[in-house]
């Protein structure tokens, strides 16, 4: 192969325009296509900016031309020519009205026929791109975006640099301290038998960054957590990482607020409505059945339990009379799509997550059909379609259930199905929204404990202080969440600085004053010595990229991701280490 000595490019592929005609230019990249029409030979050449014709044609150095006869696609090439301008030009790229006649070609290196095309909306399996992802790195689609994360990274520094926010690297090797997912641990051959934890977010080191006096802290944070991968999870993740000191709960939500702003009007052009609702998780709950709803559409959900609870319908009395209750969803104008068959397609789904099933009510222009009216009288059904305020095109969806968290939880799923069925989730609408005074605790189901619903070091809201040791329940959180468009990108809260409140937290949580100084003892220490009010969150990098982007994975915005199993198919990680290694470390494998 050739050399790219005394060969300098001067120009990316998708630079070149109309007032550079006539100029010699000097270019590298990949070989999208090559065209031989036997006097004409056209290469398509790619980098990461575009593309750019290279022409071979009888003007052409015989020695150059019959280079690019033996040139093939994914081709490196360095070409130095005269900028011309096209006989056929393309209108569906920027370069599309010049070529580059070209006068020296070096052939850098070849390639194997690729396992699938690097084009846009390639049809190859995923599985098989990751094996080969720097491959499917070349294709335009993920370039984009990988650019488009550059960018927001970049963004991101400048916004928090410009409000006086100083980047501060935190440790990667810390003390294990599980935030509710599991915690991926490192061996430590220094001192056998102890274990490093890789961070799940730097939250303690933050705090202590705040009690050293550094009041406002910003960092883009690698974090790991052990846990289920799905599409907008990785076990791995970057996080916009703040802290700031001497604030209360809206300072930092401004401050929040400034920057997705600002992220979206300097990258997309979009303007966010400021300031951003927001709603208690009570009410979220109760109106959207979700702790992250989008707002892109309605169906609100609505209250039937009053109505009908002495209707002659079974399954709503009986879930009434169970202690539960009866709520629905409106989806409007949706009779056409809804069919009865889509109907039970969506009861099936609704069975699936642990539901009985949907009632419903299809109100076509044609009269009204139901899956129970025959169970109810006329004067019913119309105050059933006056709570529900449906009208005709529209279809009514109801869950009863004897457990009204049942019932909300479920609406909400069936709000989210629905919503995708419609394709009321393909706008491209932007609904921020806050979530605020999260519960502080919740009951683990499995062994019915409390636990932190953020964590440990979240502040309870004042006048709920008096409710921690007798009735959890009751007890609010100065916590606050950022949805958009249905996904949760941040988690924050306003934290203790109390050492005494910090240590009630512990013991509510069921950690003994040795168990909490074993754990947090530098912590409890460190807040005797004047630690400042304080306040942050984390927001998900990854998640805010993926909707900017318009992508449906966080696979498509991440250079080299894992799989659903937390696996990475092109290195083959993980993989067994040499037994040299493990005995180095004082392990062994269980059989």
């Amino acid at each position: 192969m050739e050399s790219l000595a005394n060969f300098k490019r001067d120009i990316y592929c998708g630079e070149p325009r109309m007032a550079q005609l006539g100029q010699t230019l000097s270019v590298c990249g990949w070989t999208q296509r090559q065209r031989d029409l036997g006097s004409l030979i056209f290469i398509d050449l790619r980098d990461r900016t575009g593309i750019l014709q290279l022409a071979f044609d009888d003007e052409t150095d015989r020695a150059v031309f019959e280079k690019a006869a033996s040139v093939r696609s994914e081709f490196v090439l360095a070409a130095r020519g005269i900028l011309r301008e096209r006989s056929s030009k393309n209108p569906d790229i920027p370069t599309g009205d010049v070529e580059l006649q070209v006068t020296e070609l070096r052939i850098l290196a070849q390639s194997e026929t690729p396992p699938f095309e690097i084009i846009e909306q390639v049809k190859a399996g995923e599985l098989v791109r990751l094996k080969h992802r720097y491959l499917d790195l070349r294709r335009p689609e993920l370039q984009r975006n990988i650019l488009l994360r550059h960018q927001a990274a970049k963004v991101t520094r400048d916004y928090f640099y410009e409000n006086g926010f100083l980047e501060i690297e935190t440790p990667m090797l810390v003390r294990s301290t599980p935030e509710g997912a599991r915690d991926f641990l490192v061996p430590s051959r220094l001192h056998p038998g102890s274990f490093y934890a890789l961070p799940q977010s730097p939250q303690l080191y933050k705090q202590l960054s705040m009690v050293a006096g550094f009041d406002r802290y910003i960092q883009l944070a690698r974090c790991f957590r052990d846990e289920d991968l799905r599409a907008d999870r990785q076990p791995e993740f970057t996080q916009v990482d703040l802290e700031m000191s001497f604030v209360d709960q809206d300072d930092v939500l401004d401050m929040v607020e400034g920057y997705m702003a600002r992220l979206f009007q300097d990258i997309l052009g979009r303007e966010l409505s400021l300031p951003f609702k927001r709603i208690t998780y009570n009410e979220a709950i109760t109106r959207y059945g979700s702790d992250k709803p989008d707002l892109r559409y309605g169906m609100e959900i609505f209250d039937l339990t009053d109505t009908v609870k002495d209707c002659g319908f079974g399954v709503f009395t009986g879930a009434i009379q169970s202690g539960g209750g009866v709520r629905g969803i409106v989806a409007k104008d949706a009779v056409s799509t809804l069919s009865r068959k889509e109907i039970d397609k969506l009861i099936e789904y609704i069975r699936g997550i642990g539901g009985k099933g949907i009632a419903w009510v299809r109100l076509s222009p044609d009269g009204a059909t139901s899956s129970f009216s025959k169970f109810m009288t006329d004067e019913e059904m119309d105050a059933i379609f006056q709570v529900s305020g449906a009208e005709t095109g529209d279809v009514i969806l109801l869950i009863a259930d004897g457990s009204n968290s049942a019932v909300l939880s479920q609406l909400g799923l069936l709000r989210t199905e629905t919503a995708k069925r419609l394709g009321l989730t393909q706008s491209d609408q932007m609904e921020p929204l806050w979530i605020v005074e999260f519960p502080f605790f919740e009951k683990n189901e499995e062994t019915g404990e409390f636990v932190p619903m953020h964590h440990a070091f979240t502040a309870p809201m004042d006048e709920c202080l008096d409710y921690f040791e007798i009735d959890k329940e009751r007890v609010r959180a100065k916590a606050y969440d950022l949805v958009l468009n249905g996904v949760e990108l941040s988690s924050g809260s306003i934290r203790i600085t109390d050492a005494a409140l910090q240590q009630r937290v512990f013991d509510a949580l069921g950690l003994s004053p040795e168990e909490s100084k074993r754990k947090f003892g530098f912590l409890l220490e460190a807040f005797q010595y004047g630690p400042p009010p304080h306040g942050g969150m984390g927001l998900g990098f990854d998640r805010i990229v993926m909707l900017m982007a318009g992508a449906d994975s966080l696979r498509d915005i991440i250079a080299f991701p894992k799989t659903k199993d937390a696996a990475e198919p092109m290195t083959d990680c993980p993989d067994n280490v040499e037994t040299e290694h493990l005995d180095e470390l004082g392990l062994a494998l269980k059989a």
